[in-house]
């Protein structure tokens, strides 16, 4: 793990207004600063940045964070990434734990600009190979995607990578994947009379290679084995290309292989990435449905292309929420994502996405066909396939509208299919009895601490009623105590990161935004609330026992209670 005293030591040095407005161009709005959001297509600001609490906070789309928060979800990168990538940015150096150090982190630097250098090369080798040019010409590349996804050439040489890498015999040239050793030690270059494509990671540096052969040979696409810098099962092609047009349409277009991508792109389909050489993993589809709500899945019509979308549907599952979509296009048999755009043209393949099968109608469907389901047989196997499927779904809507299809499908009813399959029936909850001013109180009370966090050390559990803000206030008290008070809102979220309490911090910190908060005026109000919140618990205590005399007598009462009722009633006749 990071230290927590090196986050709060980075986001101390990050402003986020100004790593935001790198990205995005903000505009000042009041105390804040406002943007049409990156997360999600609008025509509207409705995107804010605060300044002095260092947060972001979406009023269209929900989205809320701070400046590592906002690295992950736009670059869709995880945690330690988004951490190195802001360190990197204020010339801080992440400390060494579980796995990273610092010797690790200048190999990897090192292999990076190994591989940009042959990225470099490449390109120019492009640029002088009519063979090169012409194949790209056939397939109707421009010059303009060609630059996009910085393609290139390698010459049909054995070393043609000498020329820029005089220390040709160098063990970083092995680590990163651009030459081979071969029985008797000869090294030559893995990447020969090849179409390059770079494979980019989300923060844009160069960390793979694939290769398409120009003419005739095998393999027909060559790709980088896995070294320091590339995880096949991690990453995906073009994602750092596609992240604006994801935005715009929301959806995500999956293929199987960079010339998919590329030819879509060219013929104006910018949201489309590819795995690399391995079926689409689960980090492939969580990385996707961090950025947009709906995927589509675009494979070869073939058998092959089909046992990879079942693959794809596999390990989906358990990445689903129930307000993101998964869909399948089957092309005809005779096409890729390649062919098809251009025999049949960009409206037509959008026509292909906009229909897409449901990742339902296609689980159901694959499973049929597998059963007889004319026989007693046949529907028992239904059952006894799905049950795997229906377990991974963390999603209870979409789970109870499988299970309710399959009961008709197979004939049992929808209890004995969730019993059979070993799901708990979903009930909802009876909502909670309102309570008239006690919520309002806490939820006062939890802005004020997220204004001014000292004040979370001072809180007084025993007053906090049981409402949604008492386990959020009683959280924020811990980790204040434990930081002696020194940390902001910013740090504070970090901490919070994937606890219960973080969404109903996040909802009352986005409504700070709109409340002009007098930090002079802090304090009082934390302290006018706490009597309100005092106050109103005597009343309560006053009322219950009240009812216990009515109901048994003052007899019925304990001595401390005779006591507390006897005080009660005294305070009472005072007032009047």
């Amino acid at each position: 793990m990071i230290p927590e005293s090196f986050i709060q030591d980075l986001l101390a040095r990050v402003d986020i207004v100004d790593l935001v407005d790198s990205y995005v161009p903000l505009k000042k709005a009041g105390a804040n600063y406002a943007a049409c959001c990156p997360f999600h297509n609008e025509k509207t600001p409705s995107f804010t940045v605060s300044p002095t609490k260092q947060f972001y906070h979406c009023f269209g789309c929900g989205a809320h964070g701070t400046a590592i928060g906002f690295v992950m979800e736009y670059q869709g990168i995880g945690f330690v990434d988004a951490v190195r990538e802001l360190a990197s940015r204020t010339g801080m150096t992440v400390p060494e734990s579980d796995g990273f150090s610092p010797e690790k982190h200048g190999q990897t630097r090192n292999l990076v600009e190994i591989m940009s250098r042959a990225a470099a090369w490449y390109k120019e080798q492009l640029r002088r190979s009519e063979k090169a040019i012409e194949y790209c010409k056939k397939r109707g590349l421009t010059g303009e995607i060609a630059a996009r996804y910085g393609m290139g050439y390698a010459p049909d040489g054995w070393n043609g990578l000498k020329s820029v890498f005089p220390d040709y015999d160098s063990d970083d040239l092995k680590a990163a994947g651009l030459v081979i050793d071969n029985d008797s030690g000869r090294r030559y270059d893995r990447f020969r009379d090849r179409l390059m494509i770079p494979i980019v990671n989300p923060k844009g540096d160069i960390i793979a290679f694939g290769g398409r052969v120009i003419d005739q040979g095998e393999p027909k696409y060559l790709n980088s084995p896995e070294t320091p810098l590339f995880e096949k099962g991690r990453e995906l092609f073009g994602l750092p290309q596609a992240r604006q047009a994801m935005r715009e349409t929301d959806t995500a277009i999956v293929t199987e292989g960079y010339m998919d991508v590329i030819a879509l792109a060219q013929n104006g389909v910018g949201n489309a990435v590819a795995t690399l050489g391995t079926a689409t993993t689960p980090t492939h589809v969580q990385k996707l449905l961090r950025q947009v709500d709906r995927i589509v899945f675009c494979f070869d019509g073939d058998n092959a292309g089909r046992k990879a979308a079942w693959r794809a549907l596999e390990n989906a599952l358990e990445a689903l929420a129930d307000n993101k979509q998964v869909g399948f296009v089957f092309l005809p048999a005779e096409h890729d994502p390649d062919s098809f755009i251009r025999a049949h043209g960009k409206a037509e393949f959008d026509r292909q996405v906009t229909q897409a099968m449901p990742l339902s109608d296609f689980l159901l469907r694959e499973l049929a066909q597998r059963c007889d389901l004319t026989s007693s047989e046949g529907k028992a196997r239904l059952i006894y396939e799905a049950k795997p499927l229906l377990l991974k779904l963390p999603t209870p809507l979409l789970r109870l509208q499988l299970v309710k299809r399959l009961a008709e499908a197979s004939g049992f009813a929808q209890q004995e299919v969730e019993r059979l399959c070993e799901l708990k029936s979903y009930t909802p909850a009876p909502p909670p009895r309102a309570k008239r001013s006690a919520p309002s109180l806490t939820r006062n009370l939890l802005r004020i601490v997220l204004h001014k966090p000292l004040l979370a050390a001072e809180l007084p559990a025993e007053l906090l009623p049981d409402t949604p803000e008492r386990p959020a206030l009683l959280r924020l008290q811990q980790l204040v105590r434990a930081s002696n008070g020194s940390q902001g809102y910013a740090t504070l979220r970090e901490q919070l990161r994937g606890l219960p309490e973080e969404q109903v911090i996040e909802a009352a910190a986005s409504e700070l935004l709109g409340l002009p908060f007098d930090e002079d005026e802090a304090d009082a109000e934390f302290r006018a609330t706490l009597d309100k919140l005092h106050e109103g618990g005597r009343k309560r205590q006053f009322a219950e026992l009240q009812t216990k005399a009515q109901q048994f007598g003052v007899a019925g009462l304990s001595a401390a209670e005779k006591q507390a009722y006897i005080e009660f009633l005294t305070a009472r006749e005072n007032r009047s």
